[in-house]
């Protein structure tokens, strides 16, 4: 009977979320998954398609499945409704509508036609900003204000259990014991809760083992909390009463004992006009790196908001105050990137760009050394890589686009670490190890991809003081471009057997578009070398361009099957009936070369017409494979009808994905779905690609 009476329930909530789904919009599409409170790889919280886009009935989840506990209540006039979260028993609000903008997602709910609520959450972007992009904060305001013409007697509710940091959903770490607290600082009330036994610098599946977890709120009259308790004994005092006790539970224990949650309540009395409550949640960490630089050692790294705020708590309290400050900023970015887009792309490309951003700035963690600032980036999902170089490159358009800074201080350490002699190889590193340990590979037994990874830095390189106009840059760092270069001047134009960006499709000998981004590379070098004034500058300059000029000649006998209509790229030379997609002829316009002959940019265009599929151009014809970075690459250097077809087709993917999960850009063409065959990639920072085309220099 009992089992019996738990899938009644289950069959009724379920039957509630798709009556809601019915009736919510999506504004401008509704994504596989969306993101709640996105701020770096620890905080990355979202609510999986699972839920059909719908907030009540369904838990929002960490970026690797977790579920997170964050749950939402409202009481009206006494009769209590679930408008986050999956917990059972209060009736749910009715989902309305959603929209997302580069930093938020809002909710809109109707609560038994007696009053509208709406639930933002802003994670705010700071391109220009590195302190408060370090906060690992971001927010959640509630809205309510009466939908019939009558006063109402409301109490807003939320709390976030200790699964946040303790895996709620992985056995191994059920028993792992946490502590909290809770206090008030500036008028901003919180709760504080941490591991036990922190382990710094250690990750258990993608999850940080250290750091204290903070979840606040403004304080005032009406405001009560519950600190450690459980999670059912808290939420049904506040359902029962629409208050809570003010108890702190004295004895701290594992996380599966009672499911400890740390809740506020907001008591607004009768509510006519619109009243909001601002809740704050985040996670603090004084280190945040361990780095390999040019020191002997590595260097413990700091987040940047310790250098400024005397604790965790007084930085809580700075970013909890500044909301007003950072809704306009975010006002501010949210329409620079939807009409920028839109200007130059249309509504399809807005829609790309603008569900990206908290994707792409969601994998970073400003850090700050002893000498300087640095950016690092995780290669979420995939292998959880850290300064992965062939990540940072399709990632690097919304760098350039927003703040060419951003993209400097990613290169840094890579530079830092090579030049000081931790790295073996003539070629460019891959990746700097595993985040948070960027300790890199003394033995250089990392992933070889040289002839990927040295154009990739050499063009990034270039494409940063393109932008900045920091020429000293390219003085700085001659020599390990230059012997980069070599590398590409030797091995180019006949690539042997090796793996390139696309690893997961094995390597490849001979391969047609990793030639071409050699041989851009090399070209580039003729740029860096006449921009850089180094010793003998214009006769390498001479070199690098005959060189590049005789390269690209031969690549057009070797790489191009003529005898097909349309004619195409291959996918390798000698292989006539193959293709690829020719993404990395991207870099040509990037750099502004103008060195690729026109007429292949021509060809590729008329190409891609043919091979359109529901959800986009093919990688390659070895697999059924796509990926949306580079598909984002390819469209923003075609002719203007392909590219519109192409961007609709990618925005046909968003919305009928059924993978449900942060946005992969790995997925079978046909059907939209992860790869049989393949990796199921998630929440990738590479998605920074789809700013290709806004990144482009204006002509």
């Amino acid at each position: 009977m009992a089992t019996k009476a738990v899938l009644l329930v289950a069959l009724s909530i379920l039957s509630t979320i798709k009556s809601t789904v019915s009736a919510s919009s999506f504004s401008p599409l509704r994504p596989p998954a969306i993101p709640l409170a996105v701020r770096s790889p620890y905080l990355n919280t979202w609510l999986d398609g699972d839920s059909g886009g719908i907030l009540p009935g369904s838990w929002p989840r960490f970026w690797a499945g977790q579920i997170t506990g964050w749950q939402g209540f409202v009481r009206v006039d006494n009769v209590t409704y679930n408008w986050m979260g999956g917990t059972c028993g209060p009736s749910l609000v009715n989902q309305t509508s959603f929209a997302y903008t580069a930093t938020k997602s809002i909710f809109t709910f109707d609560v038994d036609g007696k009053i509208a609520l709406t639930a933002t959450f802003l994670s705010p972007v700071h391109p220009n900003d590195l302190l408060r992009q370090s906060m690992q904060f971001s927010y959640l305001q509630v809205s309510v204000e009466s939908s019939d013409g009558n006063p109402h007697s409301i109490q807003i509710y939320s709390d976030i259990s200790g699964g946040e940091l303790s895996l709620s959903l992985a056995a191994s770490d059920k028993s792992s014991s946490i502590k909290w607290s809770n206090g008030l600082d500036d008028d901003v009330a919180y709760h504080k809760f941490a591991l036990a036994q922190p382990r710094v610098f250690t990750e258990e599946a993608d999850m940080a083992r250290w750091g204290d977890w903070y979840f606040g709120t403004t304080a005032g009259d009406g405001v009560t909390y519950r600190t450690g308790h459980s999670d059912t004994a808290t939420r049904e005092q506040f359902i029962g009463s629409g208050c809570l006790d003010n108890k702190v539970k004295e004895k701290h224990g594992p996380i599966c004992d009672q499911w400890p949650v740390f809740a506020f309540s907001h008591d607004l009395g009768f509510v006519f006009k619109k009243k909001n409550v601002l809740f704050t949640i985040g996670i603090a960490q004084q280190q945040v790196i361990n780095f390999q630089g040019s020191g002997t050692g590595s260097e413990s790294l700091v987040g940047l908001w310790s250098t400024v705020y005397g604790s965790a708590v007084d930085c809580l309290a700075a970013f909890h105050s500044d909301w007003d400050v950072e809704s306009q900023d975010a006002l501010i970015l949210d329409s620079k990137i939807h009409s920028n887009a839109y200007d130059i792309g249309g509504q399809d490309y807005a829609s790309l760009t603008t569900l990206a951003v908290r994707q792409a700035f969601g994998s970073l963690q400003v850090a700050q050394g002893s000498r300087q600032s640095y950016l690092f980036i995780k290669e979420i999902s995939s292998d959880g890589d850290i300064q992965t170089v062939d990540v940072i490159f399709p990632a690097h358009p919304i760098f350039l686009y927003l703040n060419p800074e951003l993209l400097k201080l990613l290169l840094d350490p890579l530079f830092e670490h090579q030049e000081s002699g931790h790295y073996p190889n003539t070629w460019s590193i891959h990746d700097l190890g595993l985040f948070p340990n960027a300790v890199g590979f003394p033995d250089g037994k990392d992933e070889a991809m040289p002839i990927e990874e040295c154009s990739d830095m050499i063009i990034m390189t270039l494409a940063y003081a393109l932008r900045s106009g920091n020429h000293q840059y390219l003085v700085k760092h001659w020599p390990l471009l230059n012997q980069w270069a070599q590398v590409l001047v030797n091995d180019s134009l006949i690539p042997a057997y090796q793996l390139s960006t696309d690893d997961f499709a094995g390597a490849l000998a001979n391969q047609t578009n990793l030639a071409l981004k050699g041989i851009i590379g090399v070209r580039a070098m003729a740029e860096i070398a006449r921009m850089s004034g180094i010793v003998n500058a214009n006769e390498l300059q001479l070199q690098y361009l005959e060189t590049s000029a005789q390269y690209i000649q031969d690549w057009t006998m070797l790489g191009i099957n003529n005898a097909t209509k349309p004619p195409h790229a291959t996918l390798a030379y000698n292989l006539p009936d193959t293709y690829g997609l020719l993404y990395n002829i991207y870099s040509d316009r990037l750099l502004d070369l103008d060195f690729v002959p026109e007429w292949v940019y021509t060809m590729q265009s008329n190409f891609y017409r043919t091979i359109l599929g529901e959800y986009g151009v093919p990688l390659d014809t070895r697999r059924n494979w796509a990926k949306s970075d580079w598909q984002a690459f390819a469209a923003a250097v075609a002719e203007p009808e392909v590219r519109g077809a192409m961007h609709d087709r990618l925005t046909r993917f968003v919305e009928g994905t059924p993978t449900a999960r942060p946005l992969t850009d790995l997925y079978d063409v046909t059907t939209g779905q992860f790869p049989k065959d393949g990796p199921s990639f998630i929440n990738r920072p590479v998605l920074g690609a789809f700013f290709a085309l806004l990144a482009l220099p204006q002509r």
